[in-house]
């Protein structure tokens, strides 16, 4: 079920598996559309699903305070994917006060998870701004233990399975950006794929069996090829996308065979303007393959499987 972020999401307890699109956008910058990333609500847990530029923005545009945040789950390390990581850190942390209530910053470590090169290069961001970290430690007296980073990292498996949540790590593929992962959420009887960045692949299809809800990447071919048709000097950069994401009908084949519930797309390209006409546009074809429910996902919206 889709419903206005406004809704519901200020509760912090959520008896429903939600996934709420912060940014639905690409590495390019279009108005209207953030970079990628999502947050995947379950009990009282808040999962950050890749974290693009803008996504302490998004997050309290969509009433979840950052300060909820205290695990990161990343798909890769483009950055679109990552670039946000150092603001969601440090504001989580920080406690926030308002006339009306004072929201907590986190006072235990960031669990971040990712594929085997997350702890090399998130720790890079991490040694970049320990400058500020130190400083708030010492002069804001900024909880010490908050200030932590504790890794996992998994390319298959499970990472996560505590008070009924389940969090399941899968490979995809977006070579040349190796490894790249996907993740299926479990809890109270429902299931979240969420794809990253890939090409098709069986282990999709595998994860994604019966799931209640595939948020998936999708690009448009016929809408890429008509603007490398109107701009042969930009080929070799309007075609990449080509060969390491999915096309808006290979999404629906997957979903598809899958035998999914419900399919989301997002990470656009090109992205179509959020009304209906351009979506229908977008989507063109997919209805063919796929006998389900197609949701165009637009920056913060909001499923909630009951």
């Amino acid at each position: 079920m889709y419903i206005q972020p406004q809704e519901n999401l200020r509760p912090d307890y959520h008896p429903d598996l939600t996934v709420v699109l912060l940014g639905t956008g690409s590495p390019r910058a279009f108005y209207g559309r953030a970079k990628p990333g999502a947050v995947v609500l379950a009990a009282d847990k808040a999962f950050l699903v890749d974290c693009g530029g803008a996504t302490v923005d998004q997050l309290i545009k969509a009433g979840i305070m950052p300060q909820r945040i205290s695990d990161v789950l990343f798909t890769h390390h483009h950055y679109d994917h990552n670039g946000g990581f150092f603001d969601v850190f440090i504001t989580s942390w920080r406690t926030h006060i308002t006339a009306e209530r004072v929201f907590e910053g986190r006072s235990v470590p960031m669990q971040v998870y990712g594929p085997e090169t997350t702890k090399a290069i998130i720790g890079k961001m991490q040694e970049s701004f320990e400058f500020d970290v130190k400083l708030r430690i010492s002069y804001n007296l900024s909880d010490e233990v908050g200030s932590r980073i504790e890794y996992t990292e998994c390319n298959e498996g499970v990472v996560y399975d505590k008070d009924g949540i389940r969090i399941t790590a899968f490979e995809v593929d977006h070579r040349p950006v190796y490894p790249a992962i996907a993740y299926k959420f479990e809890y109270n009887g429902k299931t979240v794929v969420i794809s990253g960045d890939t090409i098709p692949v069986a282990n999709m299809e595998k994860h994604a069996t019966g799931a209640d809800l595939l948020v998936h990447e999708a690009y448009n071919k016929p809408w890429l090829d008509a603007l490398i048709a109107q701009y042969p000097k930009h080929e070799k950069a309007l075609s990449n996308p080509a060969k390491y994401h999915t096309t808006t009908l290979e999404a629906a084949d997957i979903a598809q065979r899958a035998g999914v519930k419900h399919l989301v797309l997002t990470h656009h390209i090109p992205a179509p303007a959020a009304n209906t006409a351009a979506e229908q546009a977008y989507i063109e074809g997919m209805a063919g393959i796929y006998d389900g429910p197609i949701s165009v996902g637009r920056d913060l919206m909001v499923f909630v499987l009951k």
